[in-house]
């Protein structure tokens, strides 16, 4: 290994280093957030109209600075059972894979989500979730250099104060989330808002392994709004907005989704085909844009983020690539008034 390779492993191994927190203790997100519902909020879950909906994601970032950081995610849910009065029981089922940087940091997570929908009036669902979550965490060490391993010019491999300390491979927890979310409106402008807490138990996620090791995972505030505006009978504005804070992170993505309905309406938004263009806003981070179609309850949608923060002069702009698809199977008792979900912007 070249002297030249090894300065710059360790260069990079310094700046993990020292964001190895925020690493650490951070949970994933996506720019196509309405992709992912249930990663958002539990309270999302059953939020459509249909019988049943499913979703998966793949993300691909910083490929221009450093081994990309790779995330996959996927979820189903459903309506279980609905009552007398409106109101309804949903389940949902989430996974995602995160991969991250040299040295293979991942992170597997499955959830199951419960949330009960309550209809107040014609037009207003309120709604309660609930997810409980099994994460393990990993990381391969014997890819990672770290600055005491260089020993008068000469790379020693093993010897670094970092696994003296106890570093392990792999860490396992639990992880509970709730959320509460409001929709309402009519179909010619409607709204969801939705408030939500993640890793209220706050487990252990450290794979320090001493024993005095108090590292875990904090709480994860968010909140979204987002509206549905029908500015002619083929053209509407899709206005959202997300605030996720963690520990000292906090980001706020906000912008704009304009839908064409490019053949006939049928009265049934996830079943009229449209085309979509979005532009976004992630604060100090990057600018984003979306496209795609929906058509016949599939929806596919592709986002791009172009960097702006102060990585830029390392990443040229390039920061990351989304694709998403998402489903939603027809609900035969949709239009016999069972029931009615004002807005399903998430």
């Amino acid at each position: 290994m070249s002297t030249k390779t090894i300065i710059g492993r360790l260069t990079l191994a310094a700046a993990l280093s020292l964001s190895a927190p925020a690493v650490f203790a951070q949970d994933i997100h996506f720019s196509q957030f309405d992709m992912q519902p249930l990663v958002v909020n539990p309270a999302f879950t059953g939020m459509f109209d249909g019988q049943a909906r499913a979703g998966g994601i793949y993300r691909n970032q910083w490929g221009s600075v450093t081994v990309p950081y790779v995330t996959m995610g996927a979820y189903a849910d459903m309506p279980l059972y609905v009552d007398q009065g409106g109101g309804y029981l949903a389940a949902g089922l989430q996974v995602f894979n995160d991969k991250a940087g040299d040295g293979n940091l991942q992170n597997f997570t499955g959830a199951l989500s419960l949330a009960y929908h309550k209809t107040l009036g014609s037009s207003t669902d309120l709604a309660v979730g609930l997810q409980g979550a099994y994460a393990q965490k990993s990381i391969d060490l014997s890819r990672l250099y770290f600055g005491d391993e260089s020993v008068n010019g000469t790379f020693v491999p093993g010897t670094s104060n970092e696994y003296q300390l106890g570093i392990g491979n792999s860490v396992s927890y639990y992880v509970v989330n709730a959320g509460v979310s409001l929709a309402g409106g009519s179909e010619r402008l409607s709204y969801v808002i939705g408030i939500g807490a993640n890793n209220i138990n706050q487990p252990n996620d450290a794979l320090l392994k001493k024993q005095t090791s108090t590292v875990g995972l904090d709480m994860r505030y968010t909140a979204q709004a987002g509206l549905s505006a029908r500015a002619s009978d083929r053209f509407y504005l899709r206005p959202a907005v997300i605030y996720q804070n963690q520990a000292s992170a906090s980001e706020i993505i906000a912008g704009n989704e304009f839908l064409y309905y490019t053949g006939q309406y049928v009265g049934y938004t996830n079943f009229s085909t449209a085309l979509f263009l979005g532009a976004w806003y992630r604060t100090s981070d990057a600018a984003i844009l979306n496209a795609g179609i929906e058509l016949k309850g599939i929806r596919i949608g592709i986002a791009y983020d172009y960097n702006i923060s102060s990585l830029n002069s390392a990443s040229n702009g390039r920061g990351g690539f989304e694709i998403a698809l998402r489903y939603i199977a027809p609900y035969p008792q949709k239009f016999a008034g069972k029931r009615v979900i004002p807005c399903d912007r998430f």
